[in-house]
This record gives C-alpha cells, sequence and structure tokens, in this order.
C-alpha cells in the first residue's frame, strides 16, 4: 500500500495561509527556524545547526518568501517541495553574519530599511541565540512568538495529514500486539524497550521518539524511562510508545497483566477495580468529543469518573495532547484551556491512574474530532489483556 504523503502544492497554500494571517496579526514578516514550523509551511526537515537557518515570510504583498540557509545547506533545501516555486532559497556564506543577511532580506522585499521593521514573530523553538542576533539587526522591530499565528492553522488537520497519523496509529498498534503478545518474563525493561524501537522502524516509522516500559511498581511512574528491572510473573506493564511516519507522530499506550502461567497470577483485585474505573474514564472522554465542546470540559470527563470511584490524587496529569508534526502540540486537554475543539483537530485522550510504589495503569488513544464526533485512529482492544508473559 501507498504510503500517503503532503502534495507539493499544499505548501504554497499554507504559506499564503500564514502570510495572510500574519498580516491580520499587524506583522512586517513571519521568521521561522528549524523544527515542525518549518516542515509544515515548506516541507523542510533541516538539520539544527548552530548555523542559522530562517523562512522570511514577509507580508508585504506579492514579496517574496525566502528561505535563508548556509551555503553548505543549499542542495536540501533546494529540494524541499516548497521551493518547486512557492519559495526562493538564498545562502550565506560563512564570513557573513546571517542576521544582518535576513535583515536585508526582509529590507528589500518590504521596501523599508532593517531598522524600520516593526513588527515580526519568530517560530517558539528559535535558538536564544539566533532571536538576540535578530534582535540586534532588527532594532525598531517587536518580536512575538509565531505560534500565536500558526497554531489554529496546524491544528487543523487536512485529509493527508489525517492519512498519514492513522496510518501511524495502525503501525503502532501492531507493535504494542506483538511484544505484549510475546515473552516478557525474565526480561529486562530496556530489553523490551530495544525491541519497540526495532518494531516500530520495521513496521514503517521513520524514527522511533519514545519507548516507555514500566513493570511493577513503576508502572505507577507516568514518563518511566525503561531500566535494567527484569519482569515479573504477577504485576502489570505500561507500555507507551511513539515516533515519526511520514513526519507526523504516533502514540499509544496499553497496560497489560503478566499472569506468568502455572499457577496463574492473575491481576490484583485492586487493579481490576482500577482498570475498570480508568477503561470507563477514558471511554466517557473520548465519547465527549465533539465541535464545539471545550478542552478542558473533555479532561474534566475524565477526572469526574476517576475522582468519583476515589482514585481523584492519584490521575495525575492533563487527559490528552495535540499530535501532529510534533507529538505534543495544540490543543492541550487539561483544566483552564477553555478552547473549543473543532473539526480536524487531532490529540490524544489518556487518562491514567497511579499508586506510588505499588502499580498504575493508563489507557492511551489518538482521536480526531469529526463533524460528529470523535473518530479513533487507534484500533487495538482497550480491555485490560492478561497475559502468559
Amino acid at each position: 500500500m501507498t504510503r500517503p504523503t503532503i502534495p507539493h502544492g499544499r505548501y504554497a497554500q499554507r504559506l499564503a495561509q500564514a502570510r495572510a494571517a500574519a498580516a491580520g496579526a499587524g506583522l512586517d514578516a513571519l521568521l521561522v527556524g528549524v523544527g515542525a514550523d518549518l516542515a509544515y509551511l515548506a516541507g523542510y526537515v533541516a538539520q539544527p545547526l548552530e548555523r542559522l537557518t530562517l523562512l522570511v515570510v514577509p507580508t508585504a504583498p506579492g514579496s517574496p518568501v525566502t528561505l535563508v540557509v548556509p551555503r553548505l545547506e543549499a542542495t536540501p533545501a533546494r529540494a524541499c517541495p516548497a521551493a518547486a516555486g512557492a519559495v526562493t532559497v538564498a545562502t550565506w556564506e560563512e564570513t557573513e553574519d546571517p542576521m544582518a543577511f535576513v535583515g536585508a532580506v526582509l529590507a528589500a522585499a518590504s521596501g523599508r530599511p532593517a531598522r524600520a521593521i516593526d513588527a515580526v514573530a519568530v517560530s517558539d523553538g528559535l535558538r536564544a541565540s539566533f532571536v538576540l542576533g535578530l534582535q540586534r539587526s532588527l532594532p525598531g522591530a517587536r518580536f512575538s512568538l509565531a505560534s500565536v499565528v500558526l497554531r489554529r492553522q496546524r491544528r487543523r488537520k487536512d485529509d493527508d495529514e489525517v492519512a498519514l497519523l492513522r496510518e501511524a496509529a495502525r503501525a503502532a498498534d501492531r507493535v504494542v500486539a506483538h511484544v505484549a503478545g510475546g515473552r516478557l518474563i525474565g526480561r529486562t525493561e530496556a530489553d523490551v524497550a530495544a525491541e519497540v524501537r526495532e518494531r516500530l522502524v520495521a513496521e514503517g516509522h521513520d524514527q522511533a521518539e519514545f519507548w516507555i516500559v514500566g513493570s511493577g511498581p513503576n508502572s505507577a511512574s507516568p514518563h518511566h524511562d525503561a531500566s535494567d528491572r527484569v519482569i515479573r510473573a504477577g504485576e502489570p506493564i505500561v507500555i507507551d510508545i511513539g515516533g515519526m511516519l511520514g513526519g507526523y507522530g504516533s502514540d499509544i499506550t496499553r497496560t497489560v497483566w503478566v499472569d506468568g502461567g502455572e499457577p496463574a497470577l492473575g491481576p490484583h483485585p485492586e487493579f481490576v477495580r482500577l482498570y475498570a474505573v480508568l477503561r470507563d474514564a477514558q471511554a466517557a472522554a473520548v465519547a465527549a468529543v465533539r465541535p464545539g465542546i471545550a478542552a478542558e470540559a473533555v479532561d474534566a470527563v475524565a477526572r469526574a469518573a476517576i475522582t468519583a470511584a476515589g482514585y481523584g490524587p492519584s490521575f495525575i496529569h492533563r487527559t490528552g495532547h495535540g499530535i501532529g508534526l510534533e507529538t505534543h502540540e495544540d490543543p492541550y486537554l487539561v483544566a483552564g484551556n477553555a478552547e473549543p475543539l473543532a473539526v480536524a483537530d487531532a490529540f490524544s485522550v489518556e487518562p491514567g491512574i497511579y499508586l506510588e510504589g505499588r502499580f498504575g495503569a493508563r489507557i492511551e488513544d489518538i482521536v480526531v474530532c469529526g463533524e460528529d464526533g470523535p473518530i479513533l485512529l487507534n484500533e487495538l482492544p482497550r480491555d485490560l489483556w492478561v497475559v502468559r508473559g
């Protein structure tokens, strides 16, 4: 089956939309460095070097969009999708001041001296050294964050983005199913995590990003770093994995109980109760997803169910986060975020219950907000999975 891709013409559309939004915000330009914003607008996945790479998106009508790169990066820059008509690539030499170079590019695009530029927005992850250098080159400019302009645009996933997210989710499903169904007892968490990394790539991911394997009491640590602890019979394992496929992320969590064979060491009664509460809370939160509901309201649905069962203090993180070109991006399902969800928002729904020193559990799926409610991208069953190990 052919992997979904983002058509090259889509980048010109994204740039036009971003330029219009920036102009509406009173900006003279967007200055986008290496990272997800650059990949989104230009399709360029650049190396995060100490040398400046910057996409200059002026708002002046008819002004060119320029991708400023060090000369030694000219070949990959000119091969990026947006360079096929939407973006001009300009290179700076090793002996040049790249910040002054950007100032000159922006001055030429705006028809004003660099010192007369009033307002620019820089990508959130731009290095502090680059920001300070740009401030020296644009001394009259007010600086703000590009996410204020781009976040709403990036939140709304188009059909091709959803297709990539779905393919990544299904590939991650297969990895969890294979790992959980294989030998676990006697292996270290780190060994299982290494298998996860290998299988994510084998199942089509370009790279693995994270591989949480928390067994026994470590299952109560949400971001546990897989260790040399040996997995034993009669305990749970939280498996939270993800990576990038075609530039878009996967993120799934399932919790299994290893019973160990004869005699079987089935789930502890308290764990069975805890897991049932968690499963129902996660299902209720997913079912609550619809256009117009506040992000914090989805969190509240999961939290209310867990609190009513007496586990409220043991649910210690937000219910979910957006996903796309970054594993964590807008929207965030957390108390205090009253922004309404909209059609084509993509995010995780992942409540958890953690009894420190004993055990914990988490269930996570990637969900897209559809016109009529939630669209689940992960298909792996959510009931407690008791495995022989």
